[in-house]
């Protein structure tokens, strides 16, 4: 079984904007009476826009990225 990463959302935290489902652009979330759920999790990419639209900071983003780049350059 494939565990797929997505961000977290606390429904005690959560007002209801809407501004989380209106903005994702895969429309992997939709809105319930307990606030917002991920309707389609597999199509999330994991954009983070949720998050950084969240007024209240009810959705929150359990892994960190780190790029490492490798140089090609050899001394």
């Amino acid at each position: 079984m494939t565990e797929i990463a997505l961000p977290t959302i606390n429904p005690t935290l959560c007002n209801r904007c809407n501004l989380c489902v209106t903005h994702c652009p895969e429309d992997a979330l939709r809105m319930t009476d307990q606030g917002p759920a991920f309707n389609h999790p597999v199509t999330c990419t994991y954009c983070l826009d949720c998050e950084g639209l969240c007024p209240t900071g009810a959705i929150r983003a359990p892994l960190t990225v780190i790029w490492k780049v490798q140089s090609s350059i050899q001394y």
